[in-house]
C-alpha cells in the first residue's frame, strides 16, 4: 500500500485552516499544522496524530525550521495548504496606520512567500520530485470592499505570487493553484453576520475544505490554476 501523503496547512489553529486540517486528517492524510499558538493546533488536531508546528510565518528561520521537522517526520511534502493571514479593520487609506499596513502584507505576502519558498525547497529535493502548493487569494483581489486597501493589495500580490510559483515551478513538477474564498462561515465571521442586519449570505466552511482537498488530490500532471467559490448569493458579481 502506498504511504499517505503529507501536507502542510498554515493557519491551521482556526478557521478555514482548522476545517481543512480536519478534512485531510479524516481522508487519511499526513497532516503538518502550522500556526503562531500551540494551544489552537492542539484543538484542531484533537486526538489525531498530527504535527504540530507553531510559527510564525514571519520568520524565516521559524519558518524553515518548521518544514524541516516536517520533513523529518514524513519523509517529504506533497501539499502545502498556504492559508496564514490576516486582515485590518475598515478604513480609509488616509486613516490607515502605516505599520498595520506593514504587519498585513508581512503576513499575508512575506509570510506566505517564505511558506512557499520553504515547501519549493523541499520539493525540488526529494524523490520522486515535485509537489503542490495552494495558496489562500480572496475575490477582495478581483473586488475589493471599502476600506480595504493593505488586505487587497496584498492578496494582489498573492496572485502574482502563484503565478510565479506556477512558472517556476513547472521543471520541477511543482504545481501551484489558487483558491479565491467569498464569505465562508468560520467561527467570527458567522457570529458578525448573526449580529449585523441585512448581513450577507454565509457558506459552510466544510465546503471550503471539500474544495482544497480537491486541488491537492489532482494526479501529478493537472492542475487547478484558479479556483472561487463563494456564497451564492453574496454580492460578487456586480459588486466590482
Amino acid at each position: 500500500m502506498a504511504a499517505a501523503r503529507s501536507v502542510v496547512i498554515t493557519g491551521a489553529g482556526s478557521g478555514i485552516g482548522r476545517a481543512t486540517a480536519r478534512r485531510f486528517l479524516a481522508e487519511g492524510w499526513r497532516v503538518s499544522l502550522l500556526g503562531r499558538k500551540e494551544g489552537g493546533l492542539r484543538d484542531t488536531a484533537g486526538d489525531a496524530p498530527a504535527l504540530i508546528l507553531p510559527c510564525d510565518v514571519t520568520d524565516e528561520a521559524a519558518v524553515d525550521a518548521a518544514f524541516d521537522r516536517c520533513r523529518a517526520e514524513w519523509g517529504r511534502l506533497d501539499v502545502l495548504f498556504n492559508n496564514a493571514g490576516r486582515g485590518a479593520d475598515p478604513a480609509t487609506p488616509d486613516e490607515v496606520d502605516p505599520a498595520t499596513f506593514r504587519d498585513v502584507i508581512a503576513t499575508n505576502v512575506t509570510g506566505m512567500f517564505l511558506c512557499a519558498r520553504a515547501a519549493f525547497r523541499l520539493m525540488r529535493a526529494q524523490h520522486p520530485q515535485g509537489g503542490r502548493i495552494i495558496n489562500n487569494g480572496s475575490i477582495a483581489a478581483h473586488a475589493p470592499r471599502p476600506g480595504s486597501i493593505a488586505y487587497t493589495t496584498s492578496k494582489n500580490a498573492v496572485s502574482g505570487l502563484t503565478k510565479s510559483l506556477s512558472l517556476d515551478g513547472r521543471p520541477f513538477d511543482i504545481a501551484c493553484g489558487q483558491i479565491d474564498i467569498g464569505n465562508a462561515a468560520t467561527g467570527l465571521l458567522a457570529q458578525v453576520s448573526a449580529n449585523t442586519p441585512g448581513a450577507e449570505p454565509l457558506m459552510d466552511v466544510g465546503v471550503v475544505a471539500d474544495a482544497v482537498l480537491h486541488m491537492a488530490s489532482l494526479p501529478r500532471g493537472a492542475n487547478v490554476q484558479s479556483l472561487t467559490v463563494l456564497a451564492t448569493n453574496m454580492p460578487f458579481i456586480g459588486r466590482g
